[in-house]
This record gives structure tokens, C-alpha cells and sequence, in this order.
């Protein structure tokens, strides 16, 4: 990579990191402090424009949209971190496993793989909070259930390269097992690819739990996210445009964000 080229990828990683950031410091900030109540409702200020003494204006009920969206931050961020978290967790042993042990069992736990691909996400992550209810709990396992293949593949993939150096075939030489590699060596240099997917599902987790919270399928009342702030703006959009246009931006700045990041990680990985 050029000098000029890897100073541009640089600007994009910082560019990403710090959009990042400054989400993730807000939402850390909602746990402890909002410029007002966003569960205190007060009709007789709903819909008022953005001012100096209401930032981003007040919805239907009167709420500080500020307050919503420092909320809605808090929630969305937790909902697609955990579903990341879940991933990661269960997706990179198997992905471990599949390029150390046996053939039979790499086919078995890609062929899982496999099956799990063959189903939209999003169509499927709606069906199963369709059929066990809606709520914060079941879209993190509906979001993070599809994380799970993607990691799989994506550590398999780059552990299959990894046991063909020769630090692994020195280790193999000297007695260690398949595990003892996989966990001393293989692992560790696994952490630049997987943390380059994981800002990408990370983002990918935002737009799924937006959408479900649109359709009434995540996070419930009175607690909100930002896809739940849509739903409640769409029939009042002639009315008062900023309660749309506020969680929309928040939504793409941040995905924005987060793609920039992990595209910007994906050409270190492959020097």
C-alpha cells in the first residue's frame, strides 16, 4: 500500500472511530444523565419546533425528542452489540473447530452454516420475535442468531490460511494439539479480521433492530430506540418532518460510521 494511500485509510479509520465514539459516549451518557425525563409526558408542548430551550423539539406527548434519541442510542447500541457479542461468542469456536478438527466435522458445521444463509435475516429474525413476542431479549437472540454463521465463516476462512505458516506447522512438530494451536496461535491473529466484521455486523445489528422496533417487534414502550421513534413518527411527518428526519440521521451517521470503520480495518488485514 502506498504512503498515500495508507494516509487516507488512516483518515477514514479515524473519521469512523470518532463518529463512533461520540454515539457510543452518548449512549453511555443517556445511563446517566438527559436533558429532561423521556418518559415525562407534557401535552401542552407537543410538537414544538426545535428551540434553545428543546434542542430537537417535542413529539406527540410532549417528550424532548433529545431525550428520546439519547434513549433510543442507549437501546439501539445495546440491542446490536449484544447480538455482536452472541456472534462472536459462539461463531469463532465453531469456526476454530471447523479448520482444526476432521473433515466430517468442518462439512457438518458448514453445512449448518449453510442452512442458516439460505434464510433472509431480517424475514427470519422477524418471525421469531413474532412467535416468542416482542422485546429487547428476543431481538438480541433473533439479530444474533445470524451473526453466528458469518463469524464461523469468516474465522474458518482465516484460521485455514494461519495453519499453513510455519509457526503452526513448528507447533505441530513439537507435540501441540489441535486446541492448544487454535487457542495459542491461530486466535490471536485472528483479532484484526474479526474485529474489521464484527463493526460491520455491528452496523448491520443497528439497521435489524431499527426494523424491527419500526414494526412493533423490538424494543417496547416505555422504553424506545430509534427504529421505534420512526414508527411513531410516520403519520406526523407533514406535522412536525424533524421527528423523522431526527432517528433517521442518527441511524445513518452512525451505520456511516461504522462501515467506515470496518472498511477502512479491512485493507490492514490484508497486508
Amino acid at each position: 500500500m502506498s504512503r498515500g494511500a495508507e494516509r487516507g485509510n488512516s483518515l477514514v479509520v479515524g473519521l469512523g472511530a470518532c463518529l463512533t465514539a461520540f454515539f457510543v459516549a452518548v449512549a453511555l451518557l443517556s445511563v446517566l444523565w438527559t436533558p429532561y425525563d423521556p418518559a415525562a409526558l407534557a401535552i401542552a408542548d407537543k410538537l414544538q419546533a426545535p428551540s434553545a430551550q428543546h434542542w430537537f423539539g417535542t413529539d406527540q406527548l410532549g417528550r424532548d425528542e433529545l431525550s428520546l434519541a439519547m434513549l433510543g442510542a442507549r437501546n439501539s447500541v445495546g440491542v446490536a452489540l449484544a447480538a455482536v457479542l452472541i456472534g462472536l461468542l459462539a461463531g469463532v469456536p465453531l469456526g476454530l473447530i471447523a479448520a482444526a478438527r476432521a473433515r466430517w466435522l468442518d462439512e457438518l458445521i458448514m453445512r449448518g452454516n449453510d442452512l442458516l444463509f439460505a434464510f433472509p435475516s431480517l424475514l427470519l429474525a422477524i418471525l421469531i420475535t413474532a412467535v416468542f413476542g416482542p422485546g429487547a431479549i428476543v431481538a438480541i437472540v433473533a439479530i444474533g442468531v445470524f451473526n453466528v454463521p458469518v463469524f464461523a465463516r469468516v474465522a474458518r476462512g482465516s484460521a485455514l490460511r494461519i495453519w499453513t505458516l510455519d509457526f503452526c506447522l513448528a507447533a505441530r512438530v513439537a507435540g501441540s494439539g489441535p486446541l492448544k494451536i487454535s487457542v495459542q496461535h491461530v486466535l490471536p491473529n485472528l483479532r484484526t479480521v474479526l474485529g474489521a466484521q464484527a463493526t460491520i455486523q455491528f452496523s448491520l445489528g443497528v439497521v435489524a433492530e431499527a426494523g424491527l422496533s419500526y414494526l412493533g417487534l423490538g424494543i417496547q414502550p416505555p422504553a424506545t430506540s430509534w427504529g421505534h421513534m420512526l414508527n411513531d413518527a410516520q403519520t406526523l411527518t407533514a406535522l412536525a418532518p424533524s421527528l423523522a428526519v431526527i432517528p433517521g440521521v442518527c441511524i445513518f451517521v452512525f451505520v456511516f460510521a461504522l462501515n467506515l470503520l470496518g472498511s477502512g480495518l479491512r485493507p490492514r488485514r490484508e497486508r
